[in-house]
Parts: structure tokens; sequence; C-alpha cells
């Protein structure tokens, strides 16, 4: 009897594993039927909208392991989602519905995003939960970029944000990934801190926090790049000056991307840094387009064909050339890219408005996802290249 009921009990185990691990996949499968069918830009953006606004509060928990079999062990170790990777993805479902606001006097999505808001500061306008990596920079820089709030009503938390960053930084005066790796510099750092550090800067007249960010970004040129190519590595080690991981990693182009173009845009035209910033616009701009296939998509690895194209790329390379194209000696070529994106981006979209085939989670320097989802970093970034069009009158 008592091994009848342990079997019973096994067999019930095993039945909640499998489950487990169809159900995703079906979901999946279900949701890509009828893929790519919007022809539309207008509809395709209120769709993409409607469902950013949706994950806003209800951000979706993304895996980070690859596996998509007895997950149920990740969960148990708490190693399927982790908290961290949360504030770039909220980050840019922000910036992506405060461009939409430029465009729309829409009152339910400021309400939204004041119910957001409400959830990540105290009435002092301080963190809730203080972030402690320097990935929580781009948020604060996310919500600089809100135009109906009374943004200084949040300095408390962007004081400590910029303290938090001071603590990152390295002997060579440039900020780390993490405190106990200060001998690697990341490319997502960029991404991270440059448009915040910018940004903060000049509303507080706080010259430090721009120069900061220039030399985060000139030191990557000078140490992260691709000789001949001007295409970041992953990382680089300090000391020795040794590239580390892909050159070529897609999202780590796009987080050089969005670092340096917000970090340019945020700059007045008369800045003694303007001009030093555009010169690297136009640099990388050059050097990405010859990158993207012919469908307007980048790949995960944008140096081989034959890997697979990834959204959260073409999201933010997108993103890049669409503004790099005010620059008059590379509008052109910058706005057909970025029209390029959009129309390969509206190919990988779901029935609900989800952006499909994302790149997962990186798990290291050098070990990147193989797993290609719906990531709301990447519906955030559509959000925001598709109401930046409409802004530039060029949809």
């Amino acid at each position: 009897m008592i091994i009848q009921l342990i079997g019973i009990a096994l067999l019930g185990f095993i039945g909640i594993i499998v489950v487990i691990d169809i159900v995703p996949i079906f979901r999946d499968w279900l949701s890509r039927i009828h893929i790519g069918r919007y022809q539309d830009k207008q509809i395709w953006n209120k769709s993409i909208t409607n469902l950013g606004l949706k994950w806003l509060n209800t951000t979706p928990k993304i895996k980070v392991t690859d596996n998509t079999r007895l997950v149920v062990i990740d969960m148990l170790k708490g190693n399927y989602t982790k908290s961290a990777i949360q504030h770039w993805q909220e980050a840019s479902l922000l910036l992506g519905l405060s461009e939409y606001l430029m465009n729309h006097d829409d009152k339910e999505v400021q309400n939204e995003l004041r119910k957001f808001l409400n959830s990540k500061f105290d009435s002092q306008g301080q963190w809730m939960n203080k972030p402690v990596h320097v990935d929580g920079a781009i948020l604060a820089y996310a919500v600089m970029k809100l135009d109906f709030i009374e943004i200084d009503r949040y300095k408390q938390a962007f004081d400590y944000t910029w303290q938090m960053i001071k603590d990152h930084v390295g002997h060579d005066g440039t900020v780390a990934y993490r405190k106990f790796m200060k001998g690697y510099r990341y490319v997502d750092t960029i991404g991270f801190i440059c448009p915040f550090l910018v940004s903060y800067g000049l509303r507080y007249s706080m010259d430090e926090c721009v120069d900061l960010a220039i030399k985060q970004i000139k030191a990557y040129d000078e140490q992260g790049m691709l000789e001949g190519h001007h295409i970041p590595s992953h990382a680089y080690q300090v000391d020795q000056k040794l590239p580390l991981g892909l050159y070529g990693w897609g999202r780590g182009l796009g987080w050089y991307a969005i670092g340096l173009i917000d970090a340019w845009n945020e700059l007045p035209s008369a800045h003694k840094y303007k001009s030093v910033l555009e010169e690297s616009v136009k640099k990388f701009a050059k050097a990405a387009i010859t990158f993207q296939q012919d469908q307007g998509s980048w790949n995960w690895t944008v140096t081989r064909g034959e890997s697979r194209p990834d959204s959260s790329t073409t999201a933010t390379l997108g993103w890049f050339m669409l503004n790099a194209s005010r620059i008059t000696d590379i509008s052109e070529d910058c706005l057909n890219s970025a029209n390029k994106a959009t129309n390969y981006l509206m190919k990988v979209t779901r029935r609900n408005g989800a952006v499909d085939f994302s790149q997962g989670d990186t798990k290291d320097i050098g070990v990147y996802s193989m797993l290609f989802n719906i990531l709301p970093f990447t519906q955030g970034f559509c959000i925001r290249m598709m109401n930046s069009q409409i802004s530039y009158k060029v949809v």
C-alpha cells in the first residue's frame, strides 16, 4: 500500500514537472500563430504601446536559465528569474511610454506611470528599494524623461544613484559593471549610466557627472573597439587592455548605441562635448549599418549572417539610427536603416502586440543565451522608436 502511494505521488510529481516544462513551449507556439501580420505602422504602434503599458506595472519575469526541461529545479533553486534584470526592462518601457506622451495627451498612460512611480519611490522622492548595481541608473534616467511630472521631486533618488555610480569607479577613473569586478569594463555600462550622468549633470550643474559619461564612452572607443570596424567587444580588462567576449555581440552594440546617442541627445548644441560625441555617433553608425541584414534586422552576432536575428539588437540600433539621422553627413543612410529596422520588427510581432525573438539574458562574458522570446526591453525601444518617428514626421 505504501509503495503504491509512493508510486502515485511520484507519478504526480513527474506529471507536474512535465506540465511546467510543456506549458511555456505550447504558449509560445500558440502566440506565434499569425505572427507578423501588421502592415500599418499606426496600428502596430497602438498595439505595441497598449501591451507595453500593460507590462509596465506587471513586467513579465524574464528567464535567466536557458533550460527548457526540468525547469522546476531552477525555480526551486531560485535560478529561474532574478530581479536585477528588471531595472533595465522597466526603464525601457518607461522611455517608450514617455516618447508616446510627447505626441498624445493620454491620461490613462499618465495614471499608469504615476502608479509605477508610487511603487518605486517614497513620499520624499527616495528609492523604496535602493539599487546597488549600476543597472538602476537607466531607470533613474527614464524617470527624468517624464515631462508631465515634477522631476525634482525625485532628486533624492537621483542623488543616491549618482553616489552609487561613484562607488563603482575604478582606479582608471571609469565605472565598473559590478563592485567585485572593478578590473573589467562592460559595454552594458555605457547604456546603463551615460544618459543619466549627462541628464543629471546638466540639470543640477554638476560638470563632473558629464565628464564621467564622456570619459566612459571615449575609454571604450579607445580600448573596447575592434580596430578597423568600430564595433565593441562585450568587455575589456582594464590593466592589460585585453578584449573579452565577442566582438559583435548584438545587444552589446545596442547598449553602446543607446548610451552614446542618448548622451549626445541630452547635450545642448553649444556644449563642448557635443562635437566629440557626434564624431563617435558618425563612426559607429557607419560601422553598424554595414552589418544590418537585408530584411532589416541585426543578428545576435552581427558579424555572422548565419546567426539568428535579434529583435533587441534591432530595436536599439533602430532607435540609434533614427536619432543619428539628424546629422546631415549620415542622415539618408541612417533614416533608411531605421525604416528597415521598423519594417522587420513589425514582421516579428505577435497578434497581441508583443515583439518576439529577442535574445535571452546573458549569463557571463562570452556566455550568451540561445533562447529568443519576448523581452520588455525590446518592447520599450520599439515604442520609443515608433513614436519618435511620429515626432520626426518620418512615418
